[in-house]
């Protein structure tokens, strides 16, 4: 019983001093997988720390070109990019019903789908919208095809994302990752004390965890490259005409013009109540004083040397005249 201790107990220094040196080697990898690929660098850039080197140069019997071919020309572009594609297409057509099924039929004849639909408003109001997923290579084909259907494209708008280094960076970390995780698991099959099995354990948990998040990020990313994102927006061509007749509303145009009416009429009903109340009697009083004064002074005027002598009165006939 004593040896089997002594036994026990001199593995247990030799299985941790095993684990640490597992750990700072994994670190160092992780680092040095990092360091060579942050997230987000060039696709040429990522590329060539994912390939140890091939698109920097080297032929296939792995001689270094100095960064171009053999007559000095710099190196072609990686055919293998990952472009997300996403755009929005706004169109006015004439029958809301049939542009919508046409639309779905040529993505579908596409090679895509419809991965989301909403309608609102019914009648010269109604309009759709529909998310296709259309295959990248196919991302000009399906914008021409729904042009097409269109009486007046409204907008259209596009963008693209180059994911082609993060996916190259997932792809290097994912692999330093189970490489860890190999290490890890070597440990754990020559751990003996349970406090050694749980925490090696909980490192490969862990391990275990990272891996499978950086997995589907990348496989997000790349399913997103493959399959374009477009919105369109279906909205029906106003008709001249009816619009027209849709503006005028013979109810709301009487009660305009009774609404006109009312207010002339309240304007000269104020015009006559200030008249009568406030201008009358000043008219009035100014009148008044007007007389008063025109006959004052034709009383007191004096005659003139043109005026009229008084005539005498005629005298009597004389009686028994000759």
């Amino acid at each position: 019983m004593l040896s089997t201790d002594r036994r026990l107990g001199g593995r247990g220094p030799a299985v941790m001093a095993i684990f640490l040196i597992g750990l700072v080697a994994t670190a160092c990898s992780g680092g040095a997988g990092s360091a060579l690929q942050p997230v987000g660098a060039p696709a040429a850039t990522a590329g060539a720390a994912a390939s140890g080197g091939a698109l920097a140069g080297e032929d296939a019997d792995g001689n270094g070109t100095g960064g171009g071919d053999q007559n000095g020309q710099p190196p072609a572009a990686p055919a293998d990019l990952l472009i997300i594609k996403t755009g929005t297409l706004s169109l006015q057509v004439t029958a809301l019903d049939g542009a919508v099924t046409a639309a779905t039929q040529k993505v579908d004849e596409l090679g895509g789908y419809v991965s989301g639909s909403d309608r609102s408003g019914d009648g010269e109001n109604a309009s759709a919208g529909i998310t296709f997923r259309i295959p990248a290579a196919r991302w000009d084909e399906a914008l021409a095809a729904l042009r097409s259907l269109a009486a007046k494209v409204l907008t259209e708008r596009s963008s693209t994302q180059d994911v082609t280094g993060q996916v190259v960076d997932l792809g290097a970390r994912i692999r330093n990752l189970e490489a860890t995780e190999r290490a890890l698991q070597a440990i754990m099959d020559r751990a003996t004390e349970i406090k050694d099995v749980l925490s090696v354990q909980a490192e490969l948990t862990k391990v275990r965890g990272q891996i499978e998040e950086m997995t589907a990020e990348k496989n997000h990313l790349v399913e997103q490259a493959a399959m374009s994102t477009l919105t369109v927006t279906f909205s029906l061509k106003p008709n001249p005409v009816r619009t027209e007749q849709q503006g005028f509303d013979a109810g709301a145009e009487a009660e305009q013009a009774s609404a006109s009416l009312v207010s002339v009429l309240q304007g000269v009903a104020t015009a006559g109540i200030w008249f009568a109340i406030v201008w009358m009697p000043i008219l009035l009083f100014f009148a008044i004083v007007a007389g008063v004064v025109l006959v004052v002074a034709r009383r007191v005027r004096p005659a003139g040397p043109g005026d009229d002598a008084p005539v005498a009165p005629a005298a009597p006939p004389a009686e028994g005249g000759a």
